[in-house]
C-alpha cells in the first residue's frame, strides 16, 4: 500500500481528508500521530516541519502533500473513484474551491481559535480574540444559511471538495457557536452529511477521543 496518512482521530482537518480518501475507498495506511511522544514528534516534524495535521506520503510516486484541501486534490487527481471530488465542470470546481476557502478560513479557523483559548492558562486568555472569533463564525452561518437553501450540498446537486471541508468545520463550530434555531438549513445539511458512509465512518473512529475535545471552563 503506497498511500500513509500521518494524522489524528480528533483532528478537524484530518477528518477532512479522511473523508476524502473514504468517500473514493483508497487504500492507505493511518499512522495516528500523538505529538505528545517526543520521538513521534520529531519523526512527524522531519515528514513536514510545520507539524501541522494531516499529512499524505505517497510511497509510489515519492510524494509527500501537507495539507487538507491539496490532498483532496492530489487524490481526486491520481487515485480517482466514484465521487468527483473535484468536480470535472470547471466553472463547479472553482465555486467547490471557493466554498473550500471560506469554509476552512471563516468557519474552521475561528472555530479552532476558540478551542485553542480554552487549552491556554487563564492568564493567557484572550477574550478580544475569541469575541472576534466567534463574530466571524456567525457573519459565516448567516451566509451558509442562504447558501443552503439552495441545493442539498455546498455547491449543488454533487458532494465535493467544499463538503469535505463543510463538515468537520461545522460540527466542531457548532460545539463552540451553536447554530441556534434561525439556521435550520445549516442544520439540515449537517445531518445530511451524517448519513454518507464516508462520514459516518469519520464519527465512528473519532468518538472514542470525544473526551479530549476541551470544554469550556
Amino acid at each position: 500500500m503506497s498511500l500513509t496518512l500521518h494524522f489524528h482521530p480528533l483532528s478537524s482537518f484530518c477528518w477532512k481528508a479522511l473523508i476524502g480518501l473514504y468517500e473514493n475507498d483508497v487504500a492507505f495506511t493511518p499512522n495516528l500521530v500523538n505529538l505528545g511522544d517526543p520521538a513521534e514528534r520529531a519523526a512527524f516534524l522531519k515528514l513536514w516541519p510545520i507539524g501541522k495535521f494531516p499529512v499524505l506520503v505517497d510511497a509510489a510516486r515519492g510524494e509527500t502533500m501537507p495539507e487538507s484541501s491539496i490532498i483532496i486534490e492530489y487524490i481526486d487527481r491520481h487515485y480517482p473513484g466514484r465521487t468527483h471530488l473535484i468536480p470535472e465542470n470547471p466553472d463547479i470546481a472553482l465555486q467547490a474551491r471557493l466554498s473550500d476557502r471560506l469554509f476552512d478560513l471563516y468557519v474552521h479557523l475561528p472555530m479552532q481559535e476558540i478551542v485553542g483559548d480554552r487549552l491556554r492558562p487563564q492568564h493567557s486568555k484572550d477574550p478580544f480574540g475569541v469575541a472576534a472569533a466567534r463574530a466571524r463564525i456567525r457573519s459565516s452561518y448567516a451566509m451558509i444559511e442562504q447558501q443552503m437553501a439552495r441545493g442539498p450540498y455546498a455547491v449543488g446537486e454533487v458532494f465535493t471538495l467544499a463538503d469535505c471541508a463543510a463538515f468537520p468545520a461545522l460540527f466542531y463550530a457548532d460545539r463552540v457557536e451553536p447554530f441556534g434555531s434561525e439556521h435550520r438549513n445549516i442544520a439540515a445539511y449537517v445531518e445530511r452529511l451524517k448519513a454518507r458512509s464516508s462520514i459516518a465512518r469519520v464519527l465512528r473512529e473519532a468518538e472514542p477521543y470525544f473526551d479530549m475535545f476541551p470544554k469550556e471552563a
